[in-house]
C-alpha cells in the first residue's frame, strides 16, 4: 500500500480514539485503536454503511457474549463456540465485512465473565474506535472516488499509449515493455475498484439523477475502452509477431494504432471540454477503422495459414476503435445535456 490520505487518516483516527478513551477513563484503550483501524474505509458511503453494520452486529455480538458470560462462563471452548455462532449470524445478515471487529467485541466482552458494567465499557471502546474512524474519514481529506478514478485513468492511458505506439516498431527493451505492461494491468484492476466506489457513492449516497447516471455510463465506457486497448496489446503479443507478414504490414498497423491512440486521446480531451466543436477526428477514425478491417481481412483470407493470425489482431484493433467511437457518442450526450441546462 502506497502512502496516501487513507494511511494518514488511519493514524489520526487511532490517535483520536486513544485520546477519547483516556478522557473517558476507559481501560485497555488498545481495543478502541484496533476498532479505528478496522473501520477506516475508502469512501464516505462505505464508511457510513460500515458504521451502521458494525453498530448492528457489535450490539448483537456484545449482547450474546454478555449473556453467555453470565450464564455459562468465559472458558476458551465456550468463547470459541460463541465466536462461531456470531460468525454464522453475521453471514446470515450478509454483513461479512463486520465479522473481524465483531469478534473482537465478543472476546473483549466475554473476558468480563458476566460483569455487565465491565462489558459495557469494552463495547463503548469499540464504538469510540468506529466513530473516530467515521468522523476522521469525513472531516479530513474526504475520499472522492470520481477524482481518483479520473487521475488513475489518465495515468493508465498514458502508459497504454506508449506501449501501443512502440509495440510494432519494437523500440522498447523487452524487460521494460513487460514491466510497463504488468503495471498497466495492475492499473486497470485498481481502476475497476475505483469505479465501483464511484458508482456506489453516486447511486446510493447521493441518489443519482439522470445527469449523474449518464456520468456513470460514461465512466464505465472509459474503463471498458481501456480494457479493449489492453486486448490489442495482448493480441499483438500473442499473434502479431508469430504471423507471416507481407511488406508494408508493419507500417499499416503502426499507422492505424497511432490513429486509434489519437482518437482515444481526442475523446478524453473532449470530455474535459478542450477540443473544438467542428473537429472531425472521430469521423476519420471510424472510416479508417472500417477500411483497415476490410483490407486486413481480405488479405488474411487470401494469404497463407500463418498470415491469418493477423485477423485476430485486426479484429482487436477494430473493436478498440469501435469502442472509442461509442465513447465519443456517450461523451457527446453528456455535453448536449449540460448545454440544455445552461
Amino acid at each position: 500500500m502506497a502512502f496516501g490520505a487513507r494511511v494518514l487518516k488511519t493514524g489520526i483516527a487511532v490517535t483520536l480514539a486513544l485520546y477519547i478513551t483516556m478522557i473517558l477513563q476507559l481501560h485497555t484503550p488498545v481495543i478502541a485503536a484496533v476498532a479505528a483501524i478496522f473501520a477506516m474505509q475508502p469512501s464516505i458511503y462505505r464508511s457510513w454503511r460500515y458504521f451502521l453494520e458494525q453498530l448492528q452486529t457489535n450490539t448483537l455480538g456484545a449482547a450474546i457474549a454478555l449473556l453467555a458470560g453470565m450464564v455459562i462462563s468465559n472458558n476458551p471452548i465456550v468463547v470459541g463456540l460463541i465466536c462461531i455462532l456470531v460468525i454464522m449470524i453475521c453471514l446470515k445478515m450478509k454483513m461479512e465485512e463486520t465479522v473481524g471487529l465483531t469478534l473482537v467485541t465478543v472476546i473483549a466482552v466475554m473476558e468480563a465473565s458476566g460483569q455487565w458494567d465491565f462489558a459495557l465499557a469494552r463495547f463503548a471502546q469499540i464504538l469510540v474506535g468506529i466513530g473516530s474512524a467515521f468522523v476522521i474519514n469525513i472531516l479530513f481529506f474526504p475520499p472522492n472516488p470520481k477524482v481518483q478514478f479520473n487521475q488513475q485513468l489518465e495515468a493508465a492511458f498514458r502508459r497504454m499509449s506508449l506501449l501501443l505506439r512502440t509495440v510494432v516498431s519494437d523500440e522498447m527493451k523487452e524487460t521494460a515493455f513487460r514491466s510497463e505492461k504488468d503495471v498497466l494491468e495492475e492499473n486497470l484492476k485498481s481502476l475497476g475498484d475505483k469505479f465501483k466506489l464511484f458508482e456506489e457513492e453516486t447511486k446510493k449516497l447521493r441518489r443519482a439523477g439522470y445527469r449523474e447516471s449518464r456520468h456513470i455510463v460514461v465512466h464505465k465506457q472509459l474503463l471498458y475502452t481501456l480494457h479493449k486497448g489492453m486486448e490489442v496489446l495482448e493480441a499483438m503479443d500473442n499473434h502479431y509477431f508469430q504471423s507471416v507478414r507481407e511488406e508494408g504490414i508493419d507500417r499499416l498497423f503502426d499507422a492505424h494504432l497511432e490513429l486509434l491512440i489519437k482518437g482515444h486521446e481526442h475523446v478524453l480531451l473532449k470530455l474535459e471540454d478542450k477540443v473544438k466543436q467542428d473537429s472531425h477526428e472521430i469521423e476519420r477514425l471510424q472510416q479508417d477503422n472500417e477500411a483497415f478491417l476490410h483490407v486486413l481481412m481480405t488479405q488474411c483470407v487470401q494469404g497463407e495459414e500463418g498470415s491469418r493470425r493477423l485477423s485476430i489482431v485486426a479484429a482487436a484493433c477494430y473493436e478498440y476503435g469501435f469502442q472509442i467511437c461509442r465513447l465519443d457518442r456517450l461523451v457527446g450526450h453528456v455535453e448536449s445535456g449540460q448545454d440544455k441546462k445552461k
